[in-house]
């Protein structure tokens, strides 16, 4: 393996260990109006306070729309970028898979910005429909951190124009990748009247 390779694949575990990481951690901060501060959600624990006399922020309750669109427009691209390097058409293929990704980036960015500013919704459906949703919502959230080594490992083949070990990973990476794309759409969908 040569020097370049050994970059990318160490960016590459570097960026796919603490993206979750540092996700898993947002999603027990909150910027509580002036404040940021640290909960576990622990029963009889106060949170803890990490910043004080911040700008006040509102609820960022406009985004979940929004960062389902990005979803459903990750997919449609995706299938798409399939469609035009089946089709031999490779500068196509790369420019809407540069778009997938800047989206993904995008989308990371706003479920950040709104649970960062939003309290947890609870999922209020019971029965068969209950089972179904949580089944949704933790397949998209297990892929969703193994998508991105998949992703970034994909791009690298890709950009160092090693086109059989890139084709050899993206049949794999695609269908992992749509199915987060599309459930994230759905789990919008059957959370969205929940929303306060």
């Amino acid at each position: 393996m040569d020097k370049k390779s050994r970059i990318y694949d160490s960016l590459i575990w570097v960026v796919s260990i603490i993206v979750p990481l540092v996700v898993a951690l947002l999603l027990f901060t909150k910027w509580d109006y002036d404040k940021l501060v640290f909960d576990l959600r622990i029963p009889n624990q106060d949170p803890i306070i990490l910043m004080e006399n911040l700008p006040i922020v509102k609820p960022l309750t406009f985004l979940p729309p929004i960062y389902a669109t990005i979803n459903g427009l990750t997919a449609i691209l995706l299938v798409l970028a399939v469609y035009y390097i089946k089709k031999g058409k490779r500068k196509i293929h790369e420019n809407l898979v540069k778009v997938c990704i800047a989206l993904s980036l995008s989308f990371l960015v706003m479920y950040i910005a709104y649970h960062l500013t939003t309290d947890p919704t609870s999922f209020e459906g019971t029965g068969a429909i209950s089972f179904l949703y949580f089944f949704i919502l933790i397949t998209h959230i297990l892929l969703s951190i193994i998508v991105i080594p998949m992703v970034l490992v994909s791009y690298s083949r890709a950009v160092q124009s090693k086109f059989v070990l890139h084709k050899k990973i993206a049949k794999i990476t695609f269908p992992v990748w749509l199915y987060v794309a599309v459930t994230g759409v759905v789990v919008y969908l059957m959370i969205s009247p929940y929303y306060s």
